[in-house]
C-alpha cells in the first residue's frame, strides 16, 4: 500500500513541475516563429496521439476501425459537421462488422 502512495506522490510532483516550471522559467513572450508554431500544434498532436490507438481498439476488428477512421477523415476533410462525421464513421463500422462477422 505504501508503494501506491509513493507512486501517486511522485506522479503528482512530476505533473505539478511540468505545469509550473514553464511559467516560472519563461517570463517573456516567445518571439521565435519556429517555437511558436511548434507550441501552436502541440494540443492537436497530443489529442491525435491519445485518440488514434483508442480508435483501433474500440471495435471488434482493427480493419473495421481503420475503415471507419478513413471515412471520418474523408468527411471531415470535405467540411462535414462533427455530428455527421461521427455518424458516417459509426455507420461504416457497423456495416463492415455486420458483413464481416
Amino acid at each position: 500500500m505504501s508503494n501506491v502512495i509513493f507512486y501517486t506522490l511522485v506522479m503528482a510532483v512530476v505533473t505539478y513541475l511540468i505545469r509550473v516550471l514553464p511559467l516560472t522559467l519563461i517570463r517573456k513572450e516567445i518571439k521565435n516563429i519556429y517555437i511558436r508554431s511548434f507550441l501552436y500544434y502541440v494540443p492537436y498532436v497530443t489529442l491525435a496521439v491519445m485518440v488514434f490507438p483508442a480508435i483501433l481498439d474500440a471495435t471488434a476488428s482493427p480493419w473495421s476501425a481503420l475503415i471507419g477512421f478513413i471515412v471520418a477523415i474523408f468527411f471531415a476533410y470535405r467540411g462535414a459537421s462533427l455530428v455527421s462525421v461521427a455518424l458516417f464513421a459509426c455507420l461504416s463500422v457497423f456495416f463492415i462488422e455486420l458483413f464481416l462477422y
